[in-house]
This record gives structure tokens, C-alpha cells and sequence, in this order.
């Protein structure tokens, strides 16, 4: 089924300015669609199928936009931010721009402190799916403890995290009890954590309950997605179609 769009949201979308912009783009006769110079603004082109250049250069059309970063401590998870420097600072001014279905956004939040796994999309659809609450999506991560921690003391803290725990309030959020949670022991200090939500400083406050303290933390996966271990830290790429369908 083919998904029409205009000529100048499509162009407006990928950067060319204002519709008034484009306007006067696509009567200079700089645009092609289909190798054929178009006058028209508002002509209806599909984009899965159609063929644009401005100026002779190709226009890639996107609808929407999925990307994996592996992020690195010490940058924000926000768009902004006064004193440091953002996970949106680290991406190329090709990706900044509006997309057909929106303009690029974040798929919840890590701490400033926290690295791994972070999701981009323009996808509001996909967005929701991964952050509202009755969705359930697991978040997998790699902690690492101050304390270590003795293999019979392991196993009551997996028994507390099985069940849910009572975490105290952080900054201004109020104390609450976690949903179960998976936590699979790798040595003294080291463990992997599946939860099932995604509250503010869970991980942390999950650990102070139990008298200990995360020195380390890293986002290893989102559902069935994995962070592509290939990444250094700040670097990203575009999800591939088998990801995108994990996700879905």
C-alpha cells in the first residue's frame, strides 16, 4: 500500500526549510521526482517508492528514524542541559532534523552517571510501547557493587528482588515497592538485574535497600534488543530491521 505525502512536508521534513522555503524551491525547478523536474509543492509522491533529488543530489527519504547508542557517563539524557553535555550533543546534524512521523526523541532516560543502551526514534507508537507501564518491557543491566557480597547473603538478596522490594524516596520521589525483578549473580561484586519498570535511580535504590551501593551501571539490553557490545562508548548507529522487529 503506498503512503503518500506532499512534495513540501516531505522536503520541509528533511531540512529544506520553511513550506514557504520549499515553495519557492520547487518553483525554481531544482527539484526532480522521478527524474522529471517538478513545480508542483503540494503534488503527492510515495515515499517508500519515489525518487527525489534537489540541486541533482538524492533526497533519502525516511519516514522514521530508530537508533542504538551505547552511551557514555557523565553526558544527560535530555535534548538540553545547562551544565552538561547531552546524548543529543553527540549526535550528527544529519539525524537533527524532523522526520515524516515526528522529530527525533528519546526512548527514556539513563543517569548521568549511567552508560549502555539508549534508544532514538521519531516513532511516537513505538515510544509508548516501550515506556507505558502496562507494557512490562524487561531492562537488562550490568552492576557492579562497592560491598562484596557473600554467596548466602546472593541468595536472600534474589529471593527480596524476586518478590519486590520496598526502595526508600530519592530527591522527590516517594518511596515505593519494586515489581519482581530477575537478579543473577556473576561474582562478589558483580550481577545482572532484569526489571520489569523503569522508576527514577531504580537500580541504585534497589541495592541501597539491601545495605550495598552501585560504583558501576551499564543498560545491556531493552527487551529482546542488545547493545551492540561493538560500539564504544558515545558512538551509535541506525537499528537494522531484525532490531527494530525485537522491539515491535
Amino acid at each position: 500500500m503506498a503512503r503518500l505525502e506532499r512534495l513540501d512536508k516531505v522536503l520541509a521534513k528533511h531540512g529544506f526549510g520553511t513550506r514557504r522555503d520549499v515553495k519557492r524551491l520547487v518553483h525554481s525547478g531544482e527539484v526532480t521526482v522521478n527524474g522529471e523536474v517538478c513545480r508542483v509543492q503540494d503534488m503527492h509522491i510515495d515515499i517508500d517508492s519515489a525518487s527525489v533529488c534537489v540541486s541533482g543530489e538524492a533526497v533519502p527519504l525516511q519516514s522514521s528514524l530508530y537508533i542504538m547508542m551505547n552511551k557514555c557517563a557523565g553526558v544527560v539524557s535530555a535534548a538540553k542541559d545547562g551544565l552538561h553535555q547531552t546524548v543529543f550533543d553527540l549526535l550528527d546534524d544529519s539525524v537533527r532534523h524532523s522526520f515524516l512521523d515526528g522529530s527525533l526523541h528519546l526512548v527514556g532516560r539513563l543517569d548521568l552517571d549511567t552508560e549502555g543502551l539508549l534508544l532514538f526514534t521519531t516513532d511516537g507508537e513505538l515510544t509508548h510501547r516501550l515506556t507505558s507501564p502496562k507494557t512490562h518491557i524487561s531492562k537488562t543491566y550490568s552492576v557492579t557493587l562497592r560491598d562484596a557480597v557473600s554467596a548466602e547473603r546472593q541468595a536472600e538478596i534474589c529471593a527480596l528482588f524476586a518478590e519486590g522490594i520496598e526502595v526508600g524516596p530519592d530527591a522527590q520521589e516517594a518511596a515505593f515497592k519494586t515489581q519482581p525483578a530477575v537478579l543473577s549473580w556473576i561474582d562478589e561484586t558483580h550481577a545482572n538485574l532484569i526489571i520489569f519498570e523503569g522508576k527514577y535511580h531504580q537500580v541504585k535504590r534497589m541495592f541501597a535497600a539491601v545495605d550495598n551501593e552501585v560504583v558501576y551501571l551499564k543498560r545491556t539490553a531493552m527487551g529482546a534488543l542488545k547493545l551492540d557490545e561493538s560500539l564504544a562508548p558515545g558512538q551509535y548507529r541506525s537499528l537494522t530491521k531484525e532490531e527494530l522487529n525485537l522491539l515491535r
